[in-house]
């Protein structure tokens, strides 16, 4: 290991954009102009008072921030500790991922960008790209796996409605993965006028970092949350789902320095780790290079893909974001899973007793709580990513198999 890694803080990659051993960019010659753009200006254009201002703005008046910290009161009572949940399901569009939208919309007027594409698993990334497009008056493209489409088809018509192109991805497994293929061919066909809005904190340096620095508005808003209702510095665990990994960065963030916050990350294990369809990658992958990115990555022994499986489609990819492999091989950070079946149990738990309907990747995260030996005067951070609307035919097919 070598002096720069060692002082490098947990929250930030070096300077070649590793997190410990992940990150990095690996990518064609086609696009390192592109990123060497990105690189060099976007830090700087993050510290301006302007696009702070115009930032800070749109959090508020348009996203509704800051978002409730909720004391779910029967899920507490169930599990005998004190549990919040950080409502991201409030937010404009239903979920965390117009926070990097709004910021990412900005830094891309800033370069000078008109057209705009993006990847989306579950939809909430493409429908808070074509929000932020249509605020601006930019084209957008969105690139979604044709199986996506169908099970999460209301954000397909919100993205219509918005003005977007949403593109359909059929090939491979027709899911995540091969959407964000689909994005990036068409990022190099168009080198001049196009930016990339990548969702989750994945991808090419600095991707990771951008990202997570803009979804980094969760665990700051939980931080003085706890200080004003609690009077104490931060709470005792924070539980976040994982797949790319944006909204658990973004409510690990500020935490991360601090030790005695105990960071929990729930991947989604399908039908079970051993079963051969699962979208664990840390506790089934192994290093190698996807998007851009050195990362624990679901492969055969020759290095070919193995596609993964999750009922919820944005957990439902064979990799992880690069701060979260290096929290986990650090040991700062635990990472449990849950399948299918756990999570959707976990998702009724909290409709039927706190009257909330998460997405079925929130879902997860709430299932780590049957996992856990909590204490009564434990504080417990769920961060509660999206609303379930857009689940609505995964549950119902669950009612009429019940």
């Amino acid at each position: 290991m070598n002096y720069t890694t060692i002082c490098q803080p947990d929250n930030r990659p070096d300077s070649d954009g590793f997190y410990g051993n992940f990150g990095g960019a690996f990518v064609p010659e086609m696009l390192q102009h592109k990123l060497l753009e990105l690189r060099e200006n976007y830090q700087q254009i993050l510290s301006e008072n302007g696009f702070q201002k115009q930032f800070q703005k749109l959090l508020r008046d348009y996203v509704g921030r800051p978002t409730p910290l909720y004391e779910a009161v029967n899920l507490s009572k169930k599990y005998d500790a004190k549990i919040l949940l950080k409502r991201e399901d409030l937010t404009h569009t239903g979920a965390h991922k117009i926070n990097n939208t709004v910021g990412q919309i900005l830094l891309a007027q800033r370069l000078g960008k008109k057209r705009i594409i993006a990847e989306t698993g579950a939809g909430q990334h493409g429908v808070a790209t074509a929000t932020v497009c249509a605020l601006m008056q930019l084209e957008c493209v969105i690139y979604m796996g044709a199986k996506d489409m169908q099970r999460q088809l209301p954000n397909v018509l919100r993205m219509q409605m918005l003005g977007a192109e949403v593109r359909p991805s059929k090939s491979g497994s027709q899911t995540l993965k091969d959407a964000t293929n689909e994005a990036i061919r068409d990022w190099i066909s168009n080198p001049i006028d196009t930016y990339y809005i990548i969702g989750s904190a994945i991808g090419p340096h600095p991707y990771p970092d951008l990202v997570a620095q803009l979804q980094a508005i969760i665990s700051q808003e939980i931080k003085q949350q706890i200080q004003q209702n609690f009077d104490r510095e931060a709470p005792d665990k924070v539980i976040a789902c994982v797949g790319g990994g944006s909204n658990a960065a973004g409510a690990f963030f500020h935490f991360i320095e601090n030790k005695k916050v105990e960071l929990i990350g729930v991947e989604a294990s399908g039908m079970g780790i051993e079963s051969g369809k699962s979208a664990a990658t840390l506790h089934l992958g192994s290093k190698g290079i996807l998007h851009g990115c050195m990362i624990p990555l679901m492969q055969t022994a020759d290095g070919q893909v193995i596609e993964p499986h999750s009922i919820s489609a944005g957990l439902d990819y064979p990799g992880i974001g690069p701060l979260h492999a290096h929290l986990f091989e650090s040991g700062r950070a635990k990472y449990l899973h849950a399948t299918d079946q756990e999570a959707m149990d976990a998702a009724f738990e909290l409709s039927r007793l706190e009257g909330i309907i998460p997405a079925l990747e929130s879902a997860h995260a709430f299932a780590a709580l049957a996992k856990l030996k909590l204490k009564k005067e434990e504080i417990v951070v769920i961060n509660l990513s999206g609303r379930g609307d857009k689940d609505l035919e995964t549950y119902k097919n669950h009612f009429s198999h019940a």
